[in-house]
């Protein structure tokens, strides 16, 4: 009995190794890609790219163990996730609100020591955060926040009473 289960365990893990999800590998720079539309200095952009941009983009750059099942599916799934909250290749196509929003979660999630994910710290160790280039990416996300604000006129939030 304790064969068949085995077998059929086994049968199963390499049948699934024929479904594979699509990668988020985009082929051309979108027209809505915030270093279109907002300025991105040089160094934050290398940053961006080594610490966010495989979960906060539409270019993710895959390691060898993708192409293992269950693995890929449990990957797309954190990637699709980090993409819902915040693209960068989308960025522009958010409304101004939307934008001004998200630029302010950045600086409160790299406050908070949130992003990158313990998950993906794992194995991109060298996608870990320096407290300067935790300061570096909040002062520019409370800049370009305010410039989105202030550009738009957006109202000021309200205040939320203390008790």
């Amino acid at each position: 009995m304790i064969k068949k289960i085995i077998a059929l365990f086994l049968f199963i893990l390499v049948l699934i190794q024929f479904f594979r999800p699509k990668k988020n590998n985009s082929i051309s720079t979108s027209s809505f890609d915030i270093n279109s539309q907002y300025p991105v200095p040089d160094n934050l952009k290398e940053i961006l790219k080594k610490s966010c941009n495989d979960c906060h983009s539409d270019n993710t750059i895959y390691p060898w163990y993708f192409a293992i099942q269950p693995v890929a599916w449990w990957m797309q799934d954190h990637v699709n996730e980090g993409k819902r909250e915040l693209n960068f290749s989308e960025f522009a196509s958010y409304s101004p609100k939307e934008q001004f929003h998200k630029m302010k979660s950045i600086v409160k999630q790299i406050k908070e020591g949130e992003m990158p994910l313990d998950s993906y710290l794992w194995i991109h160790k060298d996608s870990k955060l320096s407290e300067y280039q935790n300061a570096l990416i909040m002062k520019w996300a409370d800049s370009l926040g305010m410039s989105i604000k202030t550009i738009h006129n957006l109202p000021d939030e309200p205040q939320h009473r203390r008790e």
